[in-house]
């Protein structure tokens, strides 16, 4: 095997993986509302009406309550699937645009308390 062909092999494997970490970090899961998207844990994903295509508007109090789903510094977009710098320089997914959040009062994989709080929280949709 060549040189080239070893880092041939090296890189699309690299890519693949880099490729295949947003299906691990997001999932789409069934919940009694119907399909949701989850994060790798299977914890339900939400979408926060004061956002705007990718930037995030919650801060301080309210990522304490509504943790930004973080994207790791190797991870990549995919599809639907992007990434936004916060204004804090942390990154975190988006789906379509809008920025994903977990909700703490979630205490297990499939709840969905989160949705509908202050009429501004939804489940984020595959």
């Amino acid at each position: 095997m060549t040189l080239r062909t070893t880092l041939a092999t090296a890189f699309a494997t690299l890519a693949l993986g880099t490729a295949a970490y947003a299906a691990n970090v997001i999932q789409t899961g069934d919940s009694a509302k119907g399909a949701i998207l989850t994060d790798g844990a299977g914890m339900s994903l939400y979408t926060f009406d004061k956002d705007t295509a990718a930037v995030s508007n919650c801060y301080d109090d309210c990522a304490k309550n509504w943790p930004p789903l973080e994207a790791k510094s190797n991870s990549k977009p995919q599809g639907e699937f992007g990434i936004i710098i916060r204004a804090d320089g942390s990154r975190q997914w988006t789906h379509k645009g809008m920025p994903l959040y977990t909700w703490f009062k979630d205490a297990a994989a499939g709840d969905i308390t989160g949705d509908g709080v202050k009429d501004v929280w939804h489940l984020a949709r595959p």
